[in-house]
This record gives structure tokens, sequence and C-alpha cells, in this order.
């Protein structure tokens, strides 16, 4: 154990570090943006004088660098600032639209994970076979198609051709449990399609890789059938990059959820960002790249450290 809290130490200051980097990248990407913040705001009819106080009551009057360190030093607060659109907190916004896309992520991760292993460790089971074939093709097309494209296939299916379940997913906190998950089935089910056939071909191949391995053929020697081989003797070894792909599917999941949010209109961070950049709320745009690159980082961590954790090989330097 004293060997893997140095290691969780590193991991951790990495992605701190990590993470300052790409605060200076977005907010460097939003000072490249063209035009006068403020004038945009205040609109082509406003006059000097006003978009003169609005700079100074946004700070763009100040330095670029002592801005920087005014925002980072917010956020650390925990405050993403105030709104340009609506006067409202930035973290009173972004709370209930994050926890949205928590749960639709969840939703989807509870369809795609156990789908995806079970389909992983059956191709592998029934290797060449014609379910192996399926599986693979049926795997490569989910992970070809764009979610959007997933989301209007799945829409057209299942909500007008044949009327199971709602085009807009439109939720709210004090819904039911099961009303709320029958609202988020259809954006969850879209994102979960496309996450599935990667994890389950990443399984797959992890499985047969270690099918060749001496202490697996001595297994077979032995007498042990193949499904036992698999799930006693590969699939134990196999974890570490399993649950490597899982996890960064899994930051995929929280990430990657804006085109789908908007395509299912779905009141999450994602369909926040979208909103923000068509009204130019750069304070909402800012907190919302932030939390998703906090969250993807995050992610690769857990991926990191349990792969680290699953194999003890991987705790010692070589």
């Amino acid at each position: 154990m004293s060997g893997i809290l140095p290691l969780i130490a590193k991991r951790l200051l990495l992605g701190l570090g990590t993470l300052f980097v790409v605060s200076l990248m977005i907010f460097g990407a939003v000072e490249l943006l063209p035009g006068d913040l403020a004038q945009q705001v205040l609109g082509q009819g406003a006059t000097e004088e006003n978009v003169a106080q609005l700079r100074r009551q946004l700070g763009l009057d100040l330095p670029p660098h002592e801005r920087y360190i005014g925002w980072l030093g917010g956020v650390l607060r925990g405050d993403f600032g105030v709104s340009l659109a609506n006067g409202r907190s930035v973290a009173d916004q972004i709370l209930p639209r994050f926890a949205n896309t928590l749960f639709l992520a969840a939703l989807a991760a509870a369809i795609a994970v156990p789908l995806a292993l079970g389909l992983g460790i059956l191709a592998a089971l029934l290797r060449n076979t014609i379910f192996d074939r399926v599986s693979n093709a049926a795997g490569l097309v989910s992970i070809s198609s764009p979610e959007f494209f997933l989301g209007y296939v799945l829409i057209v299916l299942l909500a007008v051709k044949t009327p199971l379940f709602p085009a807009i997913s439109s939720v709210s906190a004090d819904m039911e449990l099961g009303e709320r998950l029958y609202r988020s089935f259809l954006p969850a089910l879209t994102m979960a399609l496309v996450v599935t056939g990667y994890m389950m071909r990443m399984t797959r191949a992890a499985i047969i890789n270690l099918l060749a391995a001496p202490y697996i053929e001595m297994a077979r020697l032995k007498g042990a059938s193949n499904a036992r081989v698999v799930t006693r003797h590969a699939l134990p070894n196999a974890l570490a990059p399993i649950i490597n792909v899982v996890a960064l599917n899994l930051a995929y999941l929280i990430t990657g959820v804006v085109l789908v949010e908007v395509v299912f209109v779905y009141p999450g961070i994602g369909q926040l960002l979208v909103d923000s950049v068509s009204r130019r709320d750069i304070p909402v745009v800012q907190a919302c790249c932030l939390i998703f690159a906090a969250t993807f980082i995050l992610f690769n961590l857990i991926a990191d450290l349990g792969a680290i954790l699953s194999n003890p090989r991987l705790r010692h330097p070589k």
C-alpha cells in the first residue's frame, strides 16, 4: 500500500497541472475571439460611456494576466462569475444542468457497460463464429456513426413511427424517477450505442490476446472448459485494459453529450454550452469548458489508477 500512495499523489499532481494548462488555453481562446465583448453585449447603438462602463464592470480594462488570475481565483473559490445574458450566478445555472448530465451519463453507462462486457466475453468465447462476425460488424457501425445521426434514427424509429418514447427529453428536478428514466431513455440509448461497440471490441481483443499465454495453454491441458478458461483465467488478467477503456468511455459519456443533448433538447450542461455560445455569454462558456476538462482529466486519472491497482506489475518501475 505504501507504494501505491506516492503513485496516486503523482497522478493527482499531474492532473492538477494538466487542468491548469487547460484553464490557460480556455482563457486564451476567449481572449482571441474577435470584436469587443462589451460592444457586442450592448449592441451597436450603445454609447461610448456605456461601453466603457461595462468594460470596467467586466474587468476588460485590466491586463489579460490580471483578469486570468482573478478568474482562476474565483474558480478556486467556486465563483464562476455572473452570466452576461441574465445576470444570474454562473454556478447556480451550471449545477442543476451538470446534475442532469451526470444522470444521463449514468443511465447510458448502466446500459453500455454490462452490454459491452457481455458481448465482448461472448465474442471471445465464440471466436470466428457468426455471432463474433456479426457483433464485430455491428460494433464498427456504431463506432462509425455520429451521435446526432444515431439520435435522429432512434427518434424516427422509437418516437415517430413507433411512439414508445418522447422525442424531446424534458426533465426536471422534481420529476419522479420512473418518469425521468422514461424521458431520458432515448438520449441515453444513443450515447450507449456509440460507446458499446468500442468497449466490446476492446474487451474481446484483450481476452483473445491472453488466450495464447502459456498459463492458458496449461489450463486447457488440465481439461478446463473454454468458458472456464476465459472467465477464471483470461478475464481477471485482462481487467487492466478493460478498466482503462471503460473509464475513458465513461469520460466520453459526460464530455461528449453536447450533440446528443442538442438533438433531444435535454436540459444538460451541453445544451447550456451551445446556448451560451450563441448568446456570447463568455463566463458560462468558460465555466462549461473548464468543467468538461476537469471531468475528462478526472476519469483519465481513474482509468490510470484502476489499471495500476488491477495489475501489480505496473506499480513498480521496470
